[in-house]
C-alpha cells in the first residue's frame, strides 16, 4: 500500500460541470469547496505493528445563491457527476429556507492572485517502508534509558492532500501538499513511584525530511528530567512557559482575535476592542499562514481568499481580528484568509508567530534569571485544554507538566494545576526572550509572567 499524489480534484472540470447543472437548474450563482486527502499511518507496540492504516477521504460542500439571493448549503463525499448532481438538487431544496437577510456573498478577492507556496510533493513510500521506520525508532527510545519501560502512544503517518475552489464568477483554486508526522510519547514506571510519561512530535513534508533521531532524544530527554519529582505548595510562582506551552495558551484562547467568535458574542473582545492594549507593550503576536516553516500551508481558504499574514497584537495593542468574508463585510474590511466553508462559516488561525516588539523594554527582570538564585517554574506542556478553558470569560484551571527550578537545578513537578485569567497574563509578562523557537504549532521564545497562581497536588 501506499500514497499517491495523483490529483483527484480538477478545477476546470468542476467548474465546467457546475456550470453546466447550473444552466440545467436554472442556478447562475454557485461556489464549491473542495478537499481530498490519501493517509497512510502506523502504530507499533513492542516492535509489533498495532495498527496500520490506509485511507483516502473527500469532502465537498457546495452553495447556490436562488433569484431571491437565499442560500442553500449541501455536503458529499460522492465526488462522481452524478453525486455533484445529487448535491446540486439538495443545495437548491435547502434554498428554500435561507434567510435572505444573512446570506453570504463571494469573497471580494476570490479570484486575486495568490501568494506563492512552495509545496513539495513527497514520493510514495510503502506502509512496510513507515512501518519499519517506526519500530527502529520505538526500539532506539527504549534502549536510550534504563526507566523507559514503554512506548504506549506513537505514529508514524504520511498524507497527500489537496484543496479546490470554484464558484460561478470565475475563481479557480488548486493546491496540493505533502505531510509525514512522527509522534513518539514514552512512559516509565520505577518501583514505589508513580508512572511518569512525556512525549514530542516532529512534522514535515516528508518522510526523509522528519528529524527522527530528534524526536527520539527529545522524547528521551524530557522524560528522564520528570524522573525525579515532589510536590509543590500551592502559592503564586514566577512562570517561564516553554514556547509550546505558551502557544498552546495562546491557541486556546483565539476566540479574542475571531471576528465570528465577536459577532456570536462568545469572545472576550468586541467590536470596539481593535486598538484595545491588552498586553504588555513589547509583545507582538501575528497569525502567518504564509511563514515557510508551516509545513501544512495552503495558499486559499476555503471561501478562495488569498491565504495571509496578519498582525493581531503589535506592541501589546490589539490591531487585527481574523475574517470571513461574511465578518469582513459587516467590520468593513477585507476578509484575510482564514474561513472554512460550510453551513456556518468558520474562521480559525494557520500558524500563530510570537516575539517581541523593541518599542519598550523588559520589566525591571535579571536578565540572567536561568542562572540566578530566584525561583521559578518552568511548564512544559498544558493538558484538559477542551475543559479548562473557558474562552469567553477569558479564565482557566489547567493541569500541566513541568518542573520547580531552584538555584538553577529542575526538579520534576509531581502534579500541579494553573488557574488565572488570560489578560492578565498578557499583561503580567516580564520578560520575551530573543530567541524564536519552531515548534510543530507554530513559534514562540520562552515567555516569562510573574504572580501566577500555582495549586500544588499531593
Amino acid at each position: 500500500m501506499s500514497i499517491t499524489s495523483k490529483s483527484t480534484l480538477k478545477p476546470q472540470h468542476l467548474f465546467d460541470l457546475l456550470s453546466k447543472y447550473g444552466d440545467e437548474f436554472s442556478i447562475y450563482k454557485w461556489d464549491l469547496g473542495a478537499s481530498s486527502s490519501n493517509d497512510l499511518s502506523v502504530q507499533v507496540q513492542q516492535g509489533e505493528p498495532k495498527q496500520l492504516k490506509a485511507s483516502q477521504r473527500n469532502s465537498i460542500t457546495l452553495r447556490v445563491w436562488d433569484s431571491d439571493n437565499k442560500v442553500g448549503i449541501t455536503s458529499t463525499s460522492d465526488m462522481t457527476n452524478e453525486g455533484i448532481k445529487k448535491a446540486i438538487r439538495g443545495a437548491i431544496e435547502a434554498s428554500k429556507f435561507g434567510n435572505k437577510e444573512e446570506s453570504p456573498e463571494f469573497s471580494s478577492l476570490a479570484k486575486e492572485p495568490l501568494n506563492e507556496i512552495k509545496s513539495n510533493i513527497s514520493k510514495e513510500h510503502g506502509i512496510n517502508h513507515l512501518l519499519s521506520i517506526l519500530q527502529k525508532a520505538e526500539k532506539k527510545l527504549l534502549e536510550a534509558h534504563k526507566a523507559i519501560d514503554s512506548v504506549p502512544y506513537n505514529g508514524l503517518s504520511e498524507s497527500y492532500m489537496e484543496r479546490l475552489y470554484v464558484n460561478s464568477d470565475g475563481a479557480k483554486r488548486y493546491m496540493e501538499l505533502s505531510q509525514a508526522t512522527l509522534y513518539l510519547y514514552a512512559k516509565s514506571q520505577e518501583e514505589n513511584k508513580k508512572p511518569r510519561s512525556s512525549g514530542t512530535v516532529k512534522i514535515n513534508d516528508s518522510i526523509e525530511k522528519l528529524d527522527i533521531n530528534s524526536c527520539i532524544n527529545e522524547t528521551s530527554k524530557k522524560l528522564i528530567s520528570h524522573l525525579n519529582y515532589e510536590a509543590i505548595e500551592t502559592n503564586k510562582y514566577l512562570i517561564c512557559f516553554t514556547p509550546e506551552a505558551f502557544i498552546q495558551l495562546i491557541s486556546s484562547f483565539s476566540s479574542m482575535f475571531n471576528a465570528r467568535s465577536i459577532l456570536d458574542g462568545i469572545s472576550l473582545m468586541n467590536k470596539e476592542s481593535i486598538g484595545t492594549e491588552i498586553a504588555v507593550k513589547n509583545l507582538n503576536i501575528s497569525d502567518e499562514g504564509l511563514h515557510p516553516e508551516n509545513v501544512g500551508a495552503f495558499s486559499f481558504d476555503g471561501e478562495g481568499t488569498p491565504t495571509q499574514n496578519i498582525n493581531l497584537i503589535e506592541s501589546g495593542t490589539l490591531t487585527n481580528l481574523l475574517h470571513s468574508e461574511a465578518t469582513a463585510r459587516k467590520f468593513g474590511v477585507k476578509p484575510t484568509g482564514h474561513a472554512g466553508l460550510g453551513a456556518k462559516v468558520s474562521v480559525s488561525p494557520d500558524w500563530l508567530v510570537i516575539g517581541k516588539s523593541n518599542d519598550s523594554p523588559d520589566k525591571e527582570l535579571d536578565l540572567n534569571i536561568k542562572t540566578t538564585q530566584k525561583d521559578y517554574i518552568l511548564i512544559e506542556e498544558l493538558s484538559a485544554l477542551h475543559s479548562g478553558v473557558k474562552a469567553s470569560q477569558g479564565s482557566f484551571s489547567l493541569p500541566f507538566d513541568g518542573w520547580l527550578v531552584k538555584n538553577g537545578e529542575k526538579k520534576s513537578i509531581e502534579a500541579a494545576t494553573i488557574a488565572g485569567d488570560i489578560i492578565n497574563v498578557l499583561k503580567s509578562i516580564v520578560k520575551i526572550e530573543d530567541e524564536q523557537i519552531v515548534t510543530y504549532q507554530g513559534i514562540s521564545p520562552h515567555i516569562w509572567v510573574e504572580n501566577i497562581s500555582i495549586t500544588g497536588e499531593a
